[in-house]
C-alpha cells in the first residue's frame, strides 16, 4: 500500500508497473485498485484491464468516468462484454450497453440472451467464414477483410454454405500451403468436434481436453454456425468449476470474490450452512452414544478407542469419494460403472480395513505388555477392536464411493458428496459398528 501511495505521489517521474498493481491488486478496496490504475499509461492499461475478471472489470468501470469506460469497454470481444455486462447492477447495464458500437451491441444482446453456464453465452460470434465453393485465393482475399473484427483468432476459417450450416473447417496453414486454384470444399476438414448452444460449460471442458482442441464451433439445433469457444474462455470455465468441485468438497458453497475480499457476513453465510447441517448430522452420533451409554459406563476401556474407529471409517470414505469424483470429471467412470465400483471398492475396503485391524490389534497387545493398560481381558478387546476397524473401514468406503453415484442418478453434482459429508454419515455408522462387535466378543466379560 505504501508504494501505491508513494508511486501516486511520483506518478509524472515514474508511473506505476502493471507487475507492481498486479501484486497488489487482490489486497486493494475499490478506490485503491481505481487509483493504482489511474496511475498506469494508456497502453498498459488497456492491456491489464484486459486480463481482469469480468467482475473486477465490472467494478472498475462503475468507478471510472463515462469517456474512460467507452474506450476499455470497446477493447473488449463481444463474449467478453457479455460477461462484464451481467456482473454489473441491472439498472445499470442499459448505460453501458449503450457505449458499444451498434453491431457490437446487438450481438452481446444476443449472448446476454443465454445462460452464463452454457455454450451460448461462451461462445464469441465473431469467426472467420468462407463459402465451399470460392478458390484458395479467394478465400484469403476474402478472409483479409474479416481479420481486423475477429480479434486476432485466425488458427481456422469455418466453411459455412448459403443457409449459414456449418461444413467443415480449413486451417490458415492448410490455405497457404495449398494451390490458389484449389476449391475450398476439396481442401476442408469435414471431422470436427462442435457443441450446441445448450452445451453445459463442464461438457465443453471435457471436449477440450479430451481432443486437445484450441477452438470449437457452436452450432444450433440445425447445425447452423453461431460462434466459436477458444480455450482462454474454457480455462476460465475449469477454474471455475474446480473452485467449486473444492468448495463443495471441503463442505462449504463457493466464494465469488477472493478471499480477502469476502465480507464477514458472506463469510458466515456460506460456511454456517454447511456447518449446521454437518452439526445436526453429528448429534446422530451422540444419540447413538447415549444409547451404548451402559456398555460405557461398564467398560470405560471401549471410550478410548471410539475416536480411532470413527476417524479410520471417514479418512476411507473421504479417499474414496476424492477418488470417484475425480474420476466421473475426468470421464474415467460412468452412472453404469456403479456395480463394477461396488465390488471393487467391497475388496479395497476389507484388505484396508485388515491392514488397519492388524495394526489396531498388535498396538493393543504391545501397549498392554508395556504398560498393562486394558485389564486381563485385552485380547478380546484387541480383538473387538481389529474386527470393529475392518467393518468400519469397509463401510467408509462403500459409502464414499456410492454416494456420487446416488448424486448424480438424483441430478445432483457428484462434488456435493462433500468429505465432511462423508464422514457425518460413516460416524454414526462406525460406533454401531464398534459397539455391536463389541458387545459380542465382551458380553459377561466386561459387558
Amino acid at each position: 500500500m505504501l508504494k501505491l501511495e508513494e508511486k501516486s505521489n511520483s506518478v509524472e517521474e515514474q508511473p506505476l508497473t502493471d507487475a507492481e498493481l498486479d501484486d497488489a491488486w487482490p489486497l486493494l478496496d475499490t478506490a485503491e485498485r481505481v487509483e493504482g490504475f489511474r496511475l498506469l499509461n494508456e497502453e498498459t492499461a488497456e492491456d491489464f484491464f484486459m486480463r481482469l475478471p469480468s467482475s473486477d472489470q465490472a467494478e472498475l468501470l462503475l468507478a471510472l468516468p463515462h469517456s474512460r469506460c467507452r474506450a476499455l469497454i470497446r477493447l473488449l470481444p463481444p463474449d467478453d462484454v457479455s460477461d462484464l455486462i451481467q456482473e454489473l447492477p441491472e439498472e445499470r447495464r442499459r448505460e453501458f450497453l449503450d457505449l458499444l458500437v451498434p453491431n457490437t451491441r446487438i450481438e452481446v444482446q444476443a449472448l446476454l440472451a443465454y445462460a452464463e453456464d452454457v455454450a451460448g453465452g461462451l461462445m464469441n460470434p465473431r469467426y472467420l467464414r468462407v463459402r465451399p465453393d470460392m478458390t484458395v485465393g479467394e478465400a484469403l482475399t476474402y478472409l483479409r477483410r474479416q481479420i481486423r473484427s475477429t480479434e486476432g483468432k485466425i488458427a481456422w476459417a469455418y466453411v459455412i454454405d448459403s443457409n449459414e450450416r456449418l461444413l467443415g473447417l480449413v486451417s490458415f496453414m492448410h490455405l497457404l500451403a495449398s494451390d490458389s486454384n484449389d476449391k475450398i470444399k476439396d481442401i476442408m476438414k469435414t471431422d470436427f468436434i462442435s457443441v450446441t448452444e445448450e452445451t453445459d460449460q463442464e461438457k465443453i471442458g471435457e471436449l477440450f481436453a479430451e481432443y486437445d482442441l484450441t477452438v470449437m464451433p457452436v452450432v444450433d439445433r440445425e447445425g447452423r454456425m453461431k460462434g466459436i469457444i477458444t480455450v482462454d474462455d474454457v480455462v476460465d470455465v475449469v477454474v471455475e468449476e474446480a473452485t467449486e468441485d473444492i468448495h463443495k468438497m471441503g463442505g462449504t458453497d463457493a466464494f465469488d470474490e477472493p478471499y480477502w475480499r469476502v465480507s464477514f457476513r458472506e463469510m458466515i453465510r456460506k460456511r454456517g450452512g454447511w456447518l449446521t447441517v454437518l452439526f445436526l448430522g453429528e448429534m446422530l452420533t451422540a444419540s447413538v452414544m447415549a444409547y451404548f451409554e451402559k456398555e460405557i459406563a461398564e467398560a470405560v476401556v471401549l471410550a478410548l478407542f471410539l475416536p480411532l474407529i470413527i476417524s479410520s471409517g471417514g479418512n476411507s470414505g473421504s479417499q474414496a469419494t476424492t477418488i470417484i469424483i475425480r474420476a466421473m470429471a475426468l470421464g474415467e467412470v460412468r452412472l453404469r460403472d456403479w456395480w463394477r465400483i461396488l465390488r471393487r471398492e467391497i475388496s479395497v475396503g476389507f484388505a484396508l480395513g485388515c491392514l488397519l485391524g492388524i495394526i489396531g490389534f498388535f498396538r493393543i497387545i504391545l501397549w498392554h505388555e508395556l504398560g498393562g493398560l486394558y485389564g486381563e481381558h485385552y485380547l478380546l478387546l484387541a480383538v473387538a477392536v481389529g474386527i470393529s476397524l475392518v467393518g468400519v473401514v469397509m463401510w467408509g468406503t462403500i459409502t464414499g464411493s456410492m454416494l456420487p453415484f446416488l448424486l448424480r442418478s438424483a441430478g445432483f453434482d457428484p462434488a456435493s458428496a462433500s468429505a465432511p459429508f462423508v464422514a457425518t454419515i460413516v460416524d454414526v455408522a462406525g460406533v454401531l459398528i464398534y459397539f455391536t462387535v463389541a458387545g459380542y466378543f465382551l458380553s459377561g466379560v466386561l459387558l
